[in-house]
């Protein structure tokens, strides 16, 4: 019957004519049995086809079923598996990556500064006179923050901890004019010598406003940074490149900043070193080798002021030009003057109070590859302090010039002039630092000190710090002995 129908076919398409004596009947059976032959063929393919369909619309189903879920199972296709792997690893990997650019421009410092000292010549050694040990611990964050238009904006945080006051407690028992022979020594405020407690030292937000406000800022060149919070001043004032860090330069406080204003005592911070405070500042980078600025500060400052109690009843105001400048073939170097001005500082007799105000300047110049000079001088135009003018010269000079490029050697001197009213009411100090030997003398002159340190790198991020400094006349009594403290320091940090 099959047959037959392939054979009407074949003649209804012209292929063979059933009419036709000229075909013989073999060929005609031979052709109508391949034929055959290659619709059975069809047929079988065809129900194979139906049962892949059949299966694929099954394992379609199942991979269906497996996306709706978010478990990932061993009983489901393995394609679903396979997939549901892709994604979490995608997802894994954007979140990552959304973590990195939160994080992107994020710098983090962390130091620990250990150092001990013996003074010398000294009338009678006190329990708390003699050798010292102290160390202090500092962490830093800055963390940018989302742009606001074209400004941009970051936080600072700086925490801090230590144990051990160091020479500096008797030291200023001993008539002389308060500056700390260890900068580094630290404790906070009110914690129990055997505790060592950390504190958040530093807390400001910063927003930098290209200008003009509206322009293009990729054709700015100037702007102008707020800032606010708790603050160090002297991150932002009377800075110094070869003078200004005691963990790795000088350590006696002197040196590290304008001796009227750490020493003398008139940024008045709290009992930690820090106070709240603004600070409004313009920058010009039109010359980029040699870019200028202003800034103007109101701080929180006094007994009171500076912890938040009555920041704003009388405020410390400093205003300061600096200017960045190439000179000796190229080397950089720094220019700062400010001023300052404080109402209501209690004066000497410790009863009357008067309105403070005084000037300064700080200038760190490069004198040579490996070489760096540095100067400050300050002078107190009205008020009362035990000194109204100070002086302090010095240079850092790099190991390259003999073969250790990462070492250093510096060494400084200071010139504290006594003023005329702490002449006039006269000097007191206390001999043992333990109220059993105080006496009164008449100060004339000036107080003088001199630093040499030996900075040597034991590796990138270890170094430790022979120290001599020399104290002469201290708190300008000329019948005073000098006064010599030897000490090391070893600092760690990256």
């Amino acid at each position: 019957m099959r047959a037959r129908v392939l054979a009407a076919a074949l003649a209804a398409a012209g292929l063979v004519t059933l009419a036709s004596p000229a075909i013989a009947a073999g060929k005609e059976a031979e052709l109508l049995q391949r034929l055959a032959e290659r619709l059975e063929k069809l047929e079988a393919r065809n129900a194979e086809l139906e049962k892949e369909v059949k299966t694929l619309k099954a394992d379609n189903e199942k991979i269906e079923k497996g996306l709706e879920s978010e478990r990932i199972s061993q009983y489901e296709p393995e394609l679903t598996a396979r997939l549901k792997a892709v994604e979490k690893d995608a997802l894994e990997m954007r979140k990552s990556s959304k973590v990195i650019e939160a994080l992107d421009g994020l710098k983090a410092g962390a130091s620990l500064t250990t150092v001990a000292q013996k003074p010398s010549g000294l009338p009678r050694h006190t329990a708390d006179g003699n050798s010292q040990l102290s160390y202090r611990a500092d962490a830093t964050v800055e963390l940018p923050l989302g742009p606001i238009g074209d400004v941009e904006q970051k936080l600072f945080a700086h925490f801090r901890m230590g144990q051990g006051l160091g020479l500096n407690t008797p030291f200023a028992n001993l008539g002389h004019f308060a500056s700390a022979p260890n900068a580094v020594a630290f404790r906070a405020s009110g914690a129990n010598p055997d505790d060592s407690v950390a504190i958040l030292a530093q807390a400001w937000y910063q927003a930098a406003i290209p200008l003009p406000v509206g322009g293009f800022k990729p054709h700015s060149r100037e702007k102008l940074e707020l800032t606010f919070g708790k603050i160090d001043i002297f991150g932002f004032f009377d800075q110094n490149d070869a003078a200004g860090d005691e963990s790795v330069q000088f350590m006696n406080s002197v040196f590290v900043h304008n001796p009227l204003l750490d020493a003398g005592g008139e940024v008045a911070v709290d009992a930690n070193g820090f106070q709240p405070g603004f600070i409004a500042a313009y920058v010009n980078e039109t010359n980029k080798a040699e870019p200028w600025r202003l800034s103007l500060g109101a701080f929180g400052a006094g007994e009171r002021g500076a912890n938040y109690q009555r920041s704003l009843s009388s405020p410390l105001l400093i205003a300061q030009a600096e200017k960045q400048l190439k000179l000796f073939g190229g080397l950089s170097g720094n220019y700062r003057a400010y001023a300052w001005h404080r109402n209501g500082v209690t004066q000497l007799d410790g009863v009357s109070e008067a309105n403070h105000t005084g000037f300064g300047l700080s200038v760190d110049q490069r004198v040579g590859d490996g070489m760096n000079l540095f100067a400050r001088y300050g002078k107190l135009l009205k008020g009362q302090l035990p000194f109204d003018q100070a002086l302090t010269a010095g240079a850092e000079i790099n190991g390259s010039y003999w073969g250790r490029g990462g070492d250093a050697i510096g060494l400084a001197g200071a010139w504290l002039k006594s003023s005329s009213d702490y002449r006039r009411l006269g000097g007191s100090g206390d001999l043992y630092g333990d109220g059993s030997g105080v006496f009164a003398y008449a100060p004339s002159g000036a107080e003088k000190l001199a630093e040499i340190y030996y900075r040597y790198r034991v590796s990138s991020q270890f170094e430790l710090t022979p120290d001599f400094q020399w104290i002469g006349r201290p708190g300008a009594n000329p019948d005073a002995k000098a006064v010599k403290v030897v000490g090391v320091r070893a600092n760690v940090s990256f």
